[in-house]
């Protein structure tokens, strides 16, 4: 089940920053969502952060993070190609692969990479802080907006059969993303689905964007009171 908002179909800089989509997502979702009981909001850090943060306490839900990552192209950092999960799992997308030619061992070391990058994250945003028990609830899953879908896949796959519902909630997504994960969960609540034509850029739904710090992160975990 894909719920959007028709009126913002491919439409750009729509939201201030991330704060801002974060109000407007939580407003969305306590008209449109249709399961309000034992929910939990997990966060992808960096950009779902701040995102989910404001959702959590807006629908008075648990929070917590899932510290998933994009395995990137090398010589283009800012794209990639498949996503890691904390338990060192991995999805690839094989179109892209076989396209950039990336070798078996080359593929692993930068796994590898990316897992030592989880393993920080997961010790500087969560430290030894009790995870939220996701059994049999209703999750739902934020980001600040999908592009490929990979890294989200990666966090639908990660959670497994263990909640109740699992449910993906985003400012912005491209149709490719939308299509890929509407396979794998219950709903996906989208303010505002774009076209890749010419591209898809996240950033191009927000007029103010910028790429989050670790001190960032943990900055809006005190604000909302969800420390470490």
């Amino acid at each position: 089940m894909i719920i959007e908002n028709s009126t913002l179909r491919d439409r750009i800089s729509i939201f201030r920053d991330r704060e801002h989509a974060g109000y407007i997502l939580s407003n969305f979702l306590k008209e449109k969502l249709d399961e309000k009981k034992d929910l939990v909001v997990l966060a992808i850090p960096r950009g779902g952060i701040p995102i989910g943060c404001i959702v959590a306490k807006e629908l008075k839900a648990e929070f917590d993070l899932v510290i998933v990552r994009k395995i990137p192209i090398p010589w283009n950092p800012e794209a990639g190609f498949g996503a890691v999960t904390p338990d060192g799992n991995f999805l690839l997308d094989e179109n892209i692969v076989k396209y950039l030619g990336l070798k078996p061992n080359e593929i692993e070391k930068l796994v590898k990479k990316v897992l030592d990058e989880i393993k920080r994250r997961e010790q500087m945003f969560l430290g030894d802080r009790r995870k939220v028990d996701v059994t049999n609830k209703n999750i739902i899953l934020v980001d600040d907006g999908l592009a490929t879908g990979f890294t989200m896949l990666a966090a639908v796959k990660f959670l497994g059969n263990k909640p109740r519902k699992i449910m993906i909630a985003v400012p912005t997504a491209s149709h490719r993303a939308i299509s890929l994960l509407s396979k794998h969960v219950h709903a996906i609540y989208c303010l505002n689905i774009r076209s890749e034509v010419p591209y898809f850029a996240v950033a191009d739904a927000y007029v103010h964007w910028r790429d989050l710090t670790d001190s960032d992160v943990i900055e809006y975990l005190k604000k909302y009171n969800y420390t470490i």
